[in-house]
């Protein structure tokens, strides 16, 4: 039995996705998982993975990003491609599943994380209802903007160049890897910020380069896979934590299956400890295209 202890910052969401997404990843590469947050302080909270396995929850998730291929996921019938982008696509045959509605821009095309022979599919951004087709019901959590534009799959591969030379001593504090970079999935709000408000643009200065954390984007990414924050509107969204208060360093106790935790970060009522957290969001630029998350705060919950 192995076990991982990541820090973890609960008013920061692409941290909180991420931590699922090293869950997920768990699950997958390595076999069934248990997980829970641990939080004392604002700034000094724990997420706590433990596998059946001997082999180490994080070290593994770290080394098949490492070594990950990208490519984006194509259904049959249709010259969807990212090719325009560098990104190989993988086509599905005649009666294989395709896992989001049929999208009508390669923007919304899924991805696959491909190494040592496993393949994690990261298809959220996919889930927005499709004109009058089937949808999952599921919000998309597509921040970044342009339904036409740059794919989500460049994007994770843009997030894995960035990060892959770092990934190997990023076991201590994962979420903390910076690299400036210019675009992402807008889920770790360290990077972003409304113009508006700062008062300049840095598009209006070449020397300068926003820091981005790709760690955090691209687990994030794979944490969304069966999990998404409550909508409230456009640009408010509701997400819990489940998991105990406890002095950090000392056995962390009440271990929970990923479905639970999945099920707390949609806010659902639980028997167990939880929190709850509301992120604003606003737009940066144009209104109605992409939206940045501006402030966290924390609910009561009753």
């Amino acid at each position: 039995m192995a076990r991982s202890v990541v820090p973890v910052d609960l008013f920061n969401p692409g941290q909180v996705f991420a931590c699922l997404g090293l869950m997920e990843l768990a699950e997958q590469l390595i076999g069934p998982t248990m997980g829970g947050f641990v939080w004392q302080a604002h700034d000094e909270s724990e997420f706590v993975l433990q596998c059946e396995a001997e082999d180490h929850p994080l070290a593994t998730a770290l080394r098949f990003l490492a070594e990950a291929e990208v490519r984006s996921l194509v259904p049959p019938n249709t010259d969807l491609t990212t090719e325009k982008w560098s990104v190989s696509s993988l086509g599905l045959g005649r009666f294989d599943a395709f896992p989001v509605p049929q999208p009508e821009s390669p923007a919304s095309l899924p991805a696959v994380l491909s190494a040592r022979g496993v393949e994690v599919i990261v298809a959220s951004w996919g889930d927005a209802r499709v004109r009058d087709r089937i949808s999952t019901g599921r919000d998309a959590l597509k921040f970044w903007g342009g339904s036409g534009g740059y794919p989500g799959a460049a994007l994770l591969r843009d997030a894995l160049d960035l990060a892959r030379d770092q990934l190997e001593d990023a076991s201590e504090r994962p979420f903390d890897v910076a690299r400036p970079q210019s675009s992402s999935f807008r889920f770790d709000w360290r990077r972003d910020y409304v113009p508006l408000d700062a008062g300049f643009s840095l598009n209006e200065h070449a020397s300068m380069a926003p820091q981005g954390y790709p760690v955090v984007e691209i687990l994030a990414a794979i944490g969304l896979s069966h999990a998404r924050p409550q909508r409230q509107s456009k640009l408010r969204y509701r997400y819990g934590v489940v998991g105990h208060a406890a002095p950090l360093g000392r056995a962390h106790l009440g271990l929970l299956p990923a479905a639970i935790l999945r099920a707390g970060l949609g806010g659902s009522p639980l028997p167990f400890d939880r929190r709850a957290f509301i992120m604003q969001l606003d737009w940066p630029g144009q209104e109605n295209q992409a939206r940045c998350i501006t402030s966290v705060f924390e609910e009561t919950i009753q």
